[in-house]
């Protein structure tokens, strides 16, 4: 029989257990072990429907009768490492978040930042501290955020916004409109072209920079954050918050340094008109993000999606470049252009607003060599003996998108998966898919990028890094 892949527990008595607490599946020696959060009538026998739903589908019903007692040591699914702590998730969480700023849609914005620092030496401590307060806040609001959606019902994870057509048309145009900025097409406030990078950005300014980066890296798993965020979303909203707050501080860590210890940006030449020149050449990986972002929404809401998201960014050129030459005129003039820039602005966002209405574009695992997974595929393929690779991905995942280019789509390990006879599945989590949710949590995972392999008779699946190397996947499948 398929082992079981979720469990509920019904309790005849109101308050024995907290129903919304997760309820967690583990195996031990003697059989399966429910872990259930205990409720304020909690005490003497535990009555009611045990439901178990087995990855085949099947449902078994048992009647329950459990006295207190000790509970065997057993390896729980939605964990994530059985020895994972909260201490060592921490630890995972602050890694993780250091090593998401080298991520390529974040660097620019970086070195916007330390530009800004650079200029005002000793006196933009305060940007430092602004820039972390913005990264670390939008870590915990997002992390609870996911929390409070997962505790509702709903099968979200790490990156679930991106699942969504609007949110990634919405941080399209985001990314675009930064990219428009450094370009100089339009100023934001008082600040001129000539004097942007002489005068202080602020600490609004520098707050909402933070938000920012942590906007454009949020569709990113960096090494160690899987098995922390796996952990923080099987506690409760405190402990999660810590581990989300770790993550954030991990991020923010090179600026909050910046702020203690200002001297480490003497190796940045003194302001001057070479400035402006960068500034502009960072527009260029923001335009890049941007049509990274529009080809993510083609894999989601097909051609209409692109057209409206196209639609969109040129109203949102218009708009600022409305804005932008009306500024000098007389009070009138402004009043019309801002009135005009705002009108063609709203017609964007109405054009996105459309996409909620798009329908999903076609599975995109018809472009690579694997079937599209399925949970009833894995039981029937592991039922008739066969190794099996599952990658679950997304097309807004980078690290996915690396791994497959520069791993598996190799000829050696191709050959490999073919000498060997191993089917490959593709969970394809880009829209949102209630059976691989399931199957991440099942493994203690809480977004992609995840590798596991079913050897033959296992009853577990081996789990491969996040960085796939050629050497790690053949010895993972003995070739």
């Amino acid at each position: 029989a398929a082992p079981p892949t979720t469990a509920d527990f019904f309790p005849a008595v109101s308050g024995t257990i907290k129903n919304a607490a997760p309820q967690l599946v583990g195996y031990a020696k003697d059989g399966l072990v429910l872990r259930l959060a205990p409720g304020a009538k909690a005490g003497g026998l535990l009555e009611g429907l045990l439901v178990l739903t087995s990855s085949d589908g099947s449902v078994q019903a048992l009647d329950v009768s459990a006295p207190p007692g000790p509970v065997p040591p057993a390896s729980f699914e939605g964990s994530g490492d059985d020895d994972l702590s909260l201490w060592l998730a921490i630890v995972f969480a602050f890694i993780g978040g250091l090593i998401l700023n080298v991520m390529p849609c974040v660097l620019p914005i970086l070195a916007m930042k330390a530009l800004s620092l650079a200029r005002h030496g000793s006196e933009g401590r305060g940007e430092s501290f602004a820039y972390a307060l913005g990264a670390v806040l939008s870590f915990a609001g997002l992390g609870l955020a996911i929390v409070l959606l997962r505790a509702g019902g709903e099968g979200v994870g790490w990156g679930f916004q991106l699942q969504s057509p609007i949110a990634v048309a919405g941080f399209a145009l985001l990314v675009f409109a930064v990219a428009l900025n450094l370009s100089g097409l339009f100023e934001v406030g008082s600040v001129t072209a000539g004097e942007s990078l002489v005068h202080r950005g602020g600490l609004t300014g520098a707050f909402f920079t933070g938000v920012l980066a942590v906007a454009v890296a949020a569709p990113c798993t960096a090494p160690f954050m899987a098995a922390a965020l796996g952990f923080a979303l099987t506690q409760g909203p405190l402990l999660a918050l810590a581990v989300f707050v770790a993550l954030g501080l991990g991020f923010a860590l090179p600026f909050l340094l910046l702020g203690i210890w200002p001297r480490a940006l003497a190796f940045i030449p003194k302001p001057g008109p070479w400035m402006l020149t960068f500034k502009q050449f960072l527009a260029f990986p923001m335009y890049a993000a941007a049509v990274w972002l529009v080809w993510v929404l083609a894999q989601e809401a097909g051609p209409r999606g692109v057209v409206l998201v196209l639609g969109g960014a040129t109203l949102l050129a218009l708009a600022a470049w409305l804005w932008s030459v009306t500024r000098n005129l007389s009070a009138r003039g402004r009043g019309l252009g801002a009135l005009a820039a705002l009108l063609v602005l709203i017609a964007g966002l109405y054009g996105i607003s459309l996409l909620r209405d798009a329908a999903a574009a076609p599975a995109t695992q018809s472009a690579k060599a694997g079937e599209a997974y399925t949970a009833a595929k894995l039981a029937s393929l592991r039922a008739a003996g066969r190794p099996v690779f599952v990658d679950a991905t997304a097309a807004w995942c980078i690290t996915c998108l690396v791994n497959e280019d520069a791993v598996l789509s190799r000829a050696s390990v191709k050959s490999a998966f073919v000498g060997k006879n191993v089917a490959y599945l593709v969970a394809d989590w880009t829209n949102r898919n209630p059976e691989i949710t399931a199957l991440l949590k099942e493994n203690g995972r809480s977004g992609v990028p995840l590798y596991l392999y079913y050897a033959p008779g296992a009853r577990a699946p081996a789990i491969l890094p996040q960085i796939l190397t050629e050497s790690g996947v053949l010895g993972a499948i003995g070739g």
